[in-house]
């Protein structure tokens, strides 16, 4: 089973729409022992860095998220949360990748907040992306950027390049939206609960 964490995000449908598509077994929750017992968790999020923040320490899972040894996927703001800083709110978050998340600074003629499809720059491999290729177009709907460092699997350009997809031991993350991404959305997705089965039958 996996567990969708509750963290305040306004997403969370989007995602357990395309975990329905997929016939995938989840619980919504925010309930640490059904995040503890689950196979593989997922962390959705659009909004406030400090609000899900607080959100997380309200129900006591920061502590939780930190010491997961199965694997997790955040989306967009959750892909955030696993950083370390974020300036929206000058607030700490999960710290399990290194790095601040920051807001953009694009050239004047480009909107923040980034909004639409932009292409994949892949950086290293990762089983989270098998079938995803150079230059493939995913759907982003962020403000905020972070860092290419060490955790990078794919990079995009929006004025400032940022991270679109990382890995740090079980703690995955995309910054764009799977759920809204069409086919590549639906296969990164399954790459990662083929991510989930792997471990299972590991331990």
């Amino acid at each position: 089973m996996i567990a969708v964490i509750d963290g305040g995000g306004a997403n969370f449908l989007s995602v357990t729409t395309a975990l329905d598509k997929l016939k995938i077994d989840y619980q919504f929750t925010h309930d640490a022992d059904v995040i503890n017992l689950a196979t593989g968790v997922i962390l959705p999020g659009v909004g406030s860095a400090k609000y899900a923040m607080e959100h997380l320490k309200k129900h006591g899972l920061v502590d939780v998220v930190r010491n997961l040894k199965t694997p997790l996927l955040g989306i967009c703001l959750g892909m955030q949360l696993l950083y370390e800083h974020s300036t929206e709110g000058d607030v700490d978050c999960l710290g399990v990748i290194s790095g601040t998340v920051n807001r953009f600074t694009p050239e004047a003629n480009l909107i923040v907040p980034h909004m639409g499809w932009n292409n994949l720059n892949v950086e290293v491999h990762s089983p989270l992306i098998n079938g995803l290729g150079q230059d493939d177009n995913v759907y982003f709907v962020h403000s905020f950027y972070a860092p290419v460092n060490e955790a990078t699997i794919a990079s995009c350009d929006y004025g400032n390049r940022f991270s679109a997809i990382v890995q740090n031991n079980n703690f995955y993350g995309t910054q764009f939206h799977p759920e809204k991404s069409g086919v590549l959305g639906e296969l990164l997705l399954s790459n990662f609960f083929g991510i989930v089965n792997d471990s299972l039958s590991s331990n």
